[in-house]
């Protein structure tokens, strides 16, 4: 490890000292951080930063020259990271600087030992899948890529709209709803679970469909196979409607087709032997924490 890319959304005065820690760790370890653009310039002006700091500004740069990316905040943040590192291959570690997440799942309390494994080769590589969204307009142009999940919903009224469905080529349904999520293994933690879809573990070749709010009750999620596409258009009363990836929503016209499928590339995260998916989702949801246990 040589160059070491630190993204993070805000670093304010309640995380800046764990901040300039984690710093100071990784030039400990003999290695340079690399900070992206924005955070450096924010760091520079209010935290009195070395304004010869090396820093990213795009996807591009992580092409080459960038052995390790680190995602500080939550897992927002930790998508985002995502979005830099694309498919130029360079692992992802995430440091979780509030409540425990699903992705960011280091403490800043675990940072040192963290990096320390890091510099000993203590981890492996979990391969972390995406869905890539394709349209006719390309309204994300090259963000066509989501790690969690696409969603499908309504805009600006009440009614309800019709998300129609297929996978391969054969219809799914067409759900009567207040819109549809398709996520991927990653994302079931996160919108698919609030709105009832499983929990699948990572590394499952599979995609979920959730509907949200159907009005038939007994439509329920699907769970299918990550190689099949699916095609998915919408209708409704209104004429436009919202796609989101990941949380970033463009508009949609009335039966437009958007064709979901598996990414070509995946994420490499960071992932040690005493840090599992198994354990952070029985305490991120606190299970057996119920007396009558």
């Amino acid at each position: 490890m040589q160059n070491i890319a630190i993204y993070a959304r805000k670093v304010n005065k309640t995380n800046a000292a764990k901040f300039f820690e984690l710093l100071g760790i990784i030039r400990d370890l003999g290695w340079t951080p690399v900070l992206e653009a924005e955070l450096k310039d924010q760091l520079v002006n209010k935290m009195g930063l070395d304004a010869s700091t090396p820093s990213f500004s795009s996807y591009k740069d992580f092409k080459s020259g960038i052995d390790l990316a680190i995602s500080f905040g939550g897992d927002g943040t930790f998508i985002q990271t995502v979005k830099y590192i694309r498919d130029s291959g360079v692992p992802v570690l995430g440091i979780n600087t509030g409540r425990l997440g699903f992705l960011a799942n280091i403490s800043e309390e675990q940072m040192e030992s963290a990096m320390n494994e890091v510099k000993t080769k203590q981890f492996v590589y979990q391969k972390r899948s995406l869905l890539r969204i394709d349209m006719e307009e390309n309204q994300f142009g090259d963000n066509n890529f989501a790690l969690n999940e696409i969603t499908i919903h309504k805009k600006d009224t009440a009614s309800m709209i019709t998300v129609n469905a297929t996978v391969g080529d054969l219809y799914l349904n067409s759900y009567w709803a207040d819109g549809l999520i398709v996520s991927t293994p990653t994302g079931s933690t996160a919108y698919n679970l609030s709105c009832g879809g499983p929990i699948v573990t990572p590394g499952c070749q599979v995609h979920i469909l959730t509907p949200i709010a159907p009005h038939n009750l007994n439509v329920r999620p699907v769970v299918v196979p990550d190689h099949f596409r699916i095609s998915l258009s919408v209708e409704g009363r209104d004429r436009r409607f919202l796609l989101s990836i990941d949380g970033v929503s463009k508009n949609i016209r009335h039966h437009e087709v958007i064709l979901v499928q598996k990414a070509e590339f995946m994420v490499n995260v960071v992932k040690f032997e005493h840090n599992n998916f198994l354990d952070t989702i029985r305490n991120k949801m606190m299970w057996g924490l119920d007396k009558r246990n």
